[in-house]
């Protein structure tokens, strides 16, 4: 898949492009149906497929107050994008000044002069532009004056039955109240995680549980705080299944300010400091609270070690 970024020069001159936009964060099943379709209708017309999409979440330059957390970084939307299939990905700059572009400026400049659309797959509540004037009806409009044809694509329901589509907002959801198993669902894979391995204050060690403390950025949506079954995936691809202990420590911080990601890697024993984590989160274990004393803990964490072995079917 290429990656677009000068959007100077066509990347597929010469050639008509079916396409479709979004934010696409998480790339959840939802997005990957009109993603299917786009390669598809592209393979019927002899034309390129590729997904529109943005440098940053739109919300966080027009409501950075109420913008929401990402359930992917830009190097895993990337990757999902480039698994899909699709020939392109190209990524638009979007500031302040591009967010109060109108949806038929964006149409020309983007869609039009750099892609040479053929056909447009969206999401059939699609919305897009300033103040998101943009929908599938202006988009029918706007393809009599370019000469491209729109694909709306019903959207996916939920397998557990709630009335209500697969969407991003529907995982945040999710995993704000510690059912990964459904954001596993709607996603299509485990949620996943990334940062850094950072030197943490090494009680973990102390009750002999070791833990990877995974520094995730602030603007990464992570499930609630308590104790679930995972994989840890380490730079080399090697991939091990850890009990994740998301949270605040509250048996030894009174007022912690922020939860943290400690992942013991169970019957592994090395140095994993400075090194690039993925954590996939596969089941909840249970919450978070505070114990006695240390020798409480460990107990809890012998059972939880259990637990994670048996939920992972080691």
């Amino acid at each position: 898949m290429r990656v677009v970024t000068d959007l100077a020069v066509p990347p597929f001159p010469g050639e008509r492009a079916v396409i479709t936009i979004g934010a696409y964060d998480g790339v959840h099943r939802g997005h990957r149906v009109v993603i299917d379709q786009v390669r598809r209708l592209a393979s019927d017309l002899g034309a390129r497929s590729a997904v529109v999409t943005f440098d940053r979440h739109p919300a966080s330059v027009v409501r950075p107050e109420s913008a929401p957390q990402l359930l992917t970084d830009a190097e895993q939307r990337l990757e999902l994008l480039a698994a899909t299939g699709v020939d392109a990905t190209v990524v638009v700059a979007f500031d302040s000044e591009r967010a109060k572009e109108s949806p038929a400026a964006f149409v020309e400049r983007v869609l039009v002069d750099v892609l040479s659309t053929r056909l447009i797959v969206v999401g059939e509540d699609f919305h897009f532009g300033h103040q998101r004037a943009g929908n599938v009806e202006l988009l029918h409009e706007l393809g009599q004056r370019f000469d491209f044809e729109v694909v709306p694509v019903s959207l996916v329901a939920r397998a557990d039955g709630v009335d209500e589509p697969v969407s991003s907002t529907a995982i945040r959801r999710a995993l704000a109240g510690g059912d990964v198993g459904l954001a596993t669902e709607m996603l299509g894979r485990p949620f996943e995680a990334r940062g850094t391995v950072v030197q943490g204050d090494q009680r973990g060690r102390l009750l002999g549980f070791p833990t990877a403390n995974v520094e995730v950025p602030n603007q990464i949506c992570l499930p609630a705080d308590g104790v679930y079954a995972g994989w840890y995936e380490r730079p080399d691809g090697e991939v091990l299944p850890c009990a994740i202990n998301l949270g605040r420590r509250p048996t030894f911080y009174e007022h912690a300010d922020h939860s943290l990601l400690e992942a013991h890697l169970i019957d592994f024993d090395g140095d994993l400091y400075g090194e690039r984590a993925a954590v996939r989160f596969v089941s909840f274990l249970r919450s978070e609270r505070k114990f006695d004393g240390i020798d409480a803990l460990a107990t809890q964490l012998k059972h939880d070690v259990e637990h994670a072995r048996a939920a992972l079917m080691l």
